[in-house]
């Protein structure tokens, strides 16, 4: 679940709203470490940048492996 998604429970009266800043504030927390350990597993890669498209998606220019939007 993302902090927008959990507002929504919370604006839908499906969560109490009283555990929504610590759990979005988990959630953040929980996004970053996730974000870290990426960062150390792709950068035991030789050759590894974070400008040659770490964690994209798209297709042609924005993909890392140059995919078109054909090959979809």
């Amino acid at each position: 679940m993302n902090p927008a998604v959990s507002f929504g429970l919370v604006a839908g009266k499906r969560f109490p709203a009283k555990e929504l800043l610590p759990y979005i504030i988990a959630q953040v927390i929980g996004g970053i470490a996730g974000a870290g350990v990426l960062y150390v597993i792709a950068a035991g890669k030789a050759g590894f940048d974070l400008s040659g498209g770490f964690a994209s998606n798209g297709y042609a220019a924005h993909s890392p492996g140059g995919y078109s939007l054909g090959n979809l």
